[in-house]
């Protein structure tokens, strides 16, 4: 892993004319705009198909793409849309924010009108998709299909016969819903399509893609409901535990995500396929997989599904290096980031430190006065990625104004020789940059010195996360001419080969 650096902004950030950032004109002019800043690596969050709560972190399937990424404009150029067909439609009048009731409402219906006009001329195209993605597309296009019938109920809730997959009433299912089945299928197609061309114009601008994948599946999900045998469901396919982590500097009750567990033992006896295969097909999305919460592999907080909080959870032991030995053997040497925040005990460190992959150092938590923190730049060796915060964090304007702690900002304050004049969210950045971390990353809420309302997420909380957007005006040249002499300055300018290893 050679010395470089990236930013770290979602596609839904961007600043998009139709309520969301896309795969359109705005996603190429932000690659540009990392290539013009001297940058490596773009780092985005998981763009599975969002669930309740629009979370990126709890989607319907871990392999489909959120339909809201599709471009429509790109749609109207190949002729599958008429601009009338989507300009005058409320997606959202924020420009600072998401409104996903406004996108929910509207945005598929106008995706309804273009599986019309292009389901017959783009028929042998969408068949070549199919059997590409075989593994998946049939399983998430049903769920979809029938999740819509039912009114948007969870799988959970659904009839017992399909609940359960009875082998007649799929049949009749696939036959009754074969149109709607096929519009989902359609959907992914054009996702796939637009992303894949995305992607390839950012890899020739020399920059890698760092993606980033949840440790757990959604309760409400295709996977679960296709694949129950690889999860800790009882009879009738409900949870007997969920997933979550302990009391934590995020929250007194800890995180209760309420994903299925893993049966560990039945993914073992597999071969851990189900994980090879999710690797895999990650892998064709992203250049370099950072997989959150990896500290889970090494051991678990299993909490009883029904519990209020994650106080009552326990610590269960994970497949941990057994996992990683049997995705090498599949598929190779392949970069993967472990995302290994939280409690770590001496057993995650040397299970990380096994699989060689490098860890996080997140700067907003290396000021506690308490004790010596691994996260201040002195401690580090050169095999992680430090970052300035994440998604999870304030950003580095509202940590120092609303957040964070008096004494943590002060100790900040000396340690970094934060100055107004700078800027303390440039000296967080220019701390992150001069640090011996092979990658150095920021969101773009730090280059951009916003405060707390651009937060992205709060972390046990659900609702007015995921919404932050940047405004077209704030990609000025300016700015990427003073992140690239900040990048030239720590040798970290372009030299990036897409490896973290």
């Amino acid at each position: 892993m050679k010395r470089a650096s990236g930013i770290l902004m979602h596609i839904s950030a961007l600043p998009e004319e139709y309520g969301m950032g896309t795969f359109g004109e705005c996603a190429y002019k932000f690659a540009d705009f990392l290539k013009s800043a001297g940058q490596s690596y773009w780092q985005i969050l998981p763009l599975g198909h969002t669930g309740y709560g629009d979370s990126p972190y709890q989607a319907f399937s871990a392999y489909a793409g959120n339909p809201y990424f599709i471009d429509l404009v790109l749609l109207e150029k190949e002729n599958l849309l008429k601009k009338i067909d989507f300009e005058t439609i409320d997606f959202g009048i924020n420009q600072e924010e998401v409104d996903y009731d406004k996108l929910f409402e509207n945005r598929l219906k106008v995706l309804e009108i273009a599986y019309q006009n292009g389901k017959e001329q783009l028929g042998q195209q969408i068949d070549v998709f199919k059997e590409k993605n075989k593994l998946w597309i049939q399983d998430y296009a049903m769920y979809m299909a029938i999740k819509y019938k039912t009114g948007f109920l969870s799988w959970q809730e659904w009839d017992k016969d399909i609940k359960l997959r009875d082998k007649k009433v799929l049949e009749k299912y696939k036959k009754e819903l074969k149109e709607e089945i096929n519009y989902w299928i359609f959907v992914q197609y054009l996702f796939f399509k637009q992303w894949n061309a995305l992607k390839t114009y950012v890899n020739n601008l020399g920059i890698k893609i760092i993606g980033d994948i949840p440790i757990y599946v959604s309760a409400d999900s295709a996977d679960t409901w296709a694949n129950g045998k690889f999860f800790k469901l009882d009879a009738d396919k409900n949870p007997t535990t969920v997933a979550g982590c302990p009391p934590d500097a995020f929250s007194d009750t800890g995180q209760l995500w309420g994903n299925p567990i893993y049966d560990w033992k039945y993914l073992e006896k597999t071969g851990y396929k189900w994980w090879i295969n999710r690797i895999r097909e990650s892998l064709k999305l992203y250049d370099i997989v950072r997989i959150d919460h990896f500290r889970g592999f090494e051991a678990y907080w299993e909490i009883p599904f029904g519990d209020a909080t994650a106080e009552r959870g326990k610590w269960v032991k994970g497949p941990a290096i057994k996992l990683f030995d049997a995705i090498k053997a599949e598929l190779g040497e392949i970069a993967i980031i472990a995302e290994d925040l939280g409690y770590l005990t001496q057993e995650v460190i040397d299970f990380r430190n096994e699989t060689g992959y490098p860890g996080m150092k997140i700067l907003q938590f290396a000021f506690s006065t308490k004790e010596e923190s691994t996260y201040l730049p002195h401690n580090y060796n050169k095999n992680c990625i430090v970052y300035t915060g994440t998604h999870d964090n304030d950003t580095t304007m509202g940590w120092v104004n609303t957040t964070g702690v008096k004494k943590e900002i002060n100790f900040a304050k000396r340690y970094l020789k934060l100055n107004k004049r700078e800027g303390y969210h440039w000296g967080f950045i220019r701390g992150a940059w001069s640090s011996s971390a092979n990658i150095a990353i920021a969101p773009m809420q730090d280059f951009l010195g916003l405060g707390n309302a651009a937060r992205m997420n709060l972390p046990s909380t659900l609702g007015g996360n995921w919404k932050w957007r940047m405004k077209n005006e704030m990609l000025t040249k300016d700015l990427s001419k003073k992140i690239y002499r900040l990048t030239s300055l720590y040798k970290r300018v372009g030299v990036g080969d897409g490896s973290p290893k």
